[in-house]
């Protein structure tokens, strides 16, 4: 029998007592599916953004992350090495390099030492550069982790990798995670807000990407001057009764398309139009410093009407006060493949200042115990110096994935603490090795989440922020 002579004999009444069971099934799964699926119109999400449950009661509510992009020198800045000095001009034994290759300098290369003077402070004894003289001064509030070490040797994909778990495009970033797990405690502003007062950021705009998360949970990035964000201001002859009006419109019209199609990337359209509509108001008045005291301005060392460093970490504190569940300021330009001294006295006098002014200003104003303050960049430096004559570079250090420093404050971390360490000559971790990826789940963990359990499904597995690794520090934990 062909196939089609066979067709021609099944009729409706046969199919049916052949296959009745399975028809039953089938109106069964189409009505579980209207109910439960993510692209139903009967389970869209009114507010995609409303304030959620974590996992457990969490220490942190916010974070802010000064990302150092370029990667500063923890060996001039925080992991004081005294043998460095002796070796100083001598090349480092074989046997601590290893099979190590770098882009930009033999393995033979001389060492380096420390270019700046070390001193002890406050009850901790913490060990900083005579670069940090700021941070020296909260140096009890701070937590310093001196074994960072990351999978990735170039900045693009570590500066990626820091920021989602992965070296390539395409996933969720922290502040996204957050954002996904959270919800957002504004309506006004952003829950996810980016800013940049460096020379850019090498892994771009995958840095801050809500990835296979739907794009509301995206970062949103704020310039340095003028509108905080381009056509924020209504154009001539546009009052804002026209504009209330038309946005109306347009929401009933992606409201019925979403009725219909239950696409989620409507609902984040939705958000958006009225987002824009009410950063009107509310950018205008988180831009307006005339509120803020000389002192405030002072300790930032912040001049409003210029932008810098400083002026976004003000910016920052203003917005957490008003809600927005995520910071990020990438403060770009630490790459010192040359003049590493020349670099540090820059990017430190342009940084410090106001790193440690944030840890202040939110510890006086009652706001650092339930903020998390993250600092650090990509990678670490070499011991090694980098020095090429065709490339006009000398008394540099090259990446270091192997060993770097970062700290952190506030958010249910103990203060005075220096965890971790590296061996004599700052090149490999030799006590309590802190993963990236046990960097993201101690920071998942504070905000009240399991990293294992904060997962999405994308591409028929789940998906996480630590991928398929990582840790929380629990001795970092207050």
């Amino acid at each position: 029998m062909t196939p089609r002579s066979y067709l021609e004999q099944v009729t409706r009444r046969h199919f049916f007592r052949e296959c009745g069971v399975g028809v039953g099934k089938i109106a069964l799964a189409s009505l579980l599916t209207d109910s439960f699926s993510p692209f139903s119109a009967r389970a869209a999400v009114i507010d995609p953004l409303a304030p959620k449950q974590p996992h457990f009661p969490p220490k942190a509510k916010r974070v802010i992350h000064l990302f150092m992009a370029g990667a500063p020198s923890q060996l001039d800045l925080f992991d004081y090495k005294p043998e460095l000095a002796k070796l100083q001009g001598k090349p480092l034994p074989p046997s601590v390099i290893g099979g190590q290759r770098y882009a930009f300098i033999r393995p033979d290369a001389a060492v380096l030492g420390p270019q700046f003077k070390f001193n002890k402070h406050g009850q901790s004894g913490a060990e900083l550069s005579e670069m940090l003289p700021n941070l020296a001064r909260i140096a009890d509030d701070i937590c310093l982790i001196k074994s960072c070490n990351t999978d990735q040797f170039n900045h693009a994909p570590a500066q990626i990798f820091f920021n989602t778990g992965f070296q390539q495009p395409g996933r969720p970033s922290i502040g996204s995670w957050a954002l996904y797990g959270l919800g957002a405690e504004t309506q006004e502003l952003p829950a996810f807000v980016v800013m940049s007062t460096g020379a850019g950021i090498s892994g771009g705009s995958a840095c801050w990407s809500s990835g296979f998360l739907p794009t509301l949970y995206t970062g949103v990035r704020f310039r340095n001057q003028g509108d905080p964000i381009l056509d924020v201001s209504s154009p001539a002859g546009i009052d804002q009764k026209l504009q209330r009006d038309s946005l109306d419109l347009v929401g009933e019209m992606n409201r019925r398309r979403m009725a219909s199609d239950g696409d989620p990337e409507i609902a984040t359209r939705i958000s958006q139009y009225e987002m824009a509509f009410k950063l009107q108001t509310s950018a205008p008045e988180l831009m307006d410093f005339k509120s803020e005291s000389k002192e405030t301005l002072e300790l930032y060392g912040c001049d409003p009407d210029k932008p810098s460093f400083a002026r976004a970490c003000l910016l920052a504190r203003r917005m957490i006060e008003r809600g927005v569940r995520f910071v990020n300021i990438y403060h770009e330009g630490w790459d010192a493949h040359s003049d590493v001294s020349g670099n540090l006295k820059k990017n430190c006098g342009e940084t410090d200042r106001a790193s440690a002014a944030l840890v202040q200003d939110l510890k006086q104003r009652g706001l650092l115990d339930d903020t998390l303050v993250i600092w650090g960049g990509e990678f670490g430096r070499t011991p090694m110096v980098e020095t090429n004559p065709v490339l006009g570079r000398s008394m540099g250090r090259d990446h270091h994935p192997q060993a770097f420093t970062m700290w952190m404050a506030g958010g249910g971390l103990k203060g005075g603490v220096s965890y971790g360490a590296t061996d004599d000559l700052g090149f490999h971790v030799v006590d309590n090795p802190v993963h990236v990826h046990d960097v993201q789940a101690t920071i998942l963990h504070l905000l009240g989440f399991d990293h294992e359990k904060l997962t999405f499904q994308s591409q028929g597995r789940d998906f996480r922020l630590t991928d398929v690794h990582g840790k929380v520090i629990k001795a970092l934990l207050a």
